[in-house]
């Protein structure tokens, strides 16, 4: 079990949430539901309190708060996508049932939570030793909601 873990607070569908989220990446599962053992503000003895789940590897938590959190964009989960089939079906998933395209490969799930959706080459030519390669896909992101890899890669090459 990881020491540490990043929690998000929903309103009462954690677990919906969480058995959505583990369907979309593989090395995922869910690891643990707790129930209340008895009523609280929010809800009634047996309602899921908290689901543990690994998604891509990493721990998560839920939290069922009983309100609506409002995530905002001081966090996201990024995920590092192989190609454009990868970005595309994470993007169409997350996106369906009332998700939200923000810009730069960000988006919001149907819960609010913030994801960027971020194909490996984004990452390797921002950081690679050609500054005006990484200017020319810095510009060409700006421009693009879901990110387009063939689009970033003409870009890197000028």
């Amino acid at each position: 079990m990881a020491k540490t873990k990043t929690c998000l607070w929903f309103k009462d569908d954690a677990e919906a949430a969480a058995r959505f989220y583990v369907s979309l990446l593989p090395d995922s599962r869910v690891e643990q539901v707790q129930r209340a053992p008895g009523d609280y503000p929010a809800g009634k003895t047996g309602d899921v309190l908290v689901v543990e789940f690994t998604l891509g590897g990493t721990s998560f938590q839920l939290l069922n708060g009983g309100t609506q959190a409002d995530y905002g964009n001081t966090a996201s989960i990024s995920v590092s996508c192989a190609d454009q089939a990868e970005v595309d079906r994470l993007w169409a998933a997350l996106t369906a049932d009332g998700g939200s395209e923000l810009a730069c490969g960000w988006l919001r799930d149907r819960w609010g939570v913030p994801w960027q959706i971020v194909p490996q080459v984004l990452p390797r030519v921002m950081a690679g030793p050609d500054a005006a390669a990484a200017a020319r896909v810095f510009a060409a992101m700006q421009e693009m909601v879901k990110l387009d890899v063939a689009a970033l890669e003409r870009a890197a090459k000028g």
